[in-house]
């Protein structure tokens, strides 16, 4: 009868456990400027305006000058996560920090859809 209330007190400790990892993630906060040092991956693909990759399926590359912050961050960390599927991003991801896909957003926001996205100007 006492391992039916270990189970209670577990779920309650997963959920204090990832509200802490999910507010220490949240805590973070990007910077344009050095996400200008962090999207040279970024610039072969989504500064290409209609660029289309095919591997291993057709995708259509988006312009992402001018996107939400927090929209392309929350697309990062479900391309790290395997939510979303694409191999490329989904290997680039995987190698950034939650500060680094912070900074990448904000660089991306503080741009506008007609803007080259190249850091390198």
């Amino acid at each position: 009868m006492k391992k039916l209330f270990i189970l209670p007190q577990l779920a309650v400790c997963a959920t204090l456990a990832f509200a802490g990892f999910s507010a220490q993630a949240a805590d973070v906060k990007g910077s344009a400027d050095a996400g200008n040092g962090k999207v040279w991956l970024c610039i072969g693909c989504h500064s290409i305006p209609d660029y289309r990759a095919d591997y291993p399926f057709t995708y259509q590359v988006p312009m992402i000058g001018g996107q939400n912050a927090p929209y392309i961050a929350a697309a990062l960390a479900a391309y790290k996560k395997g939510e979303r599927k694409h191999p490329t991003m989904r290997s680039i991801a995987a190698s950034l920090s939650d500060q680094d896909m912070a900074d990448i957003a904000e660089y991306y926001a503080a741009q506008n859809a007609s803007s080259p996205n190249n850091p390198l100007k």
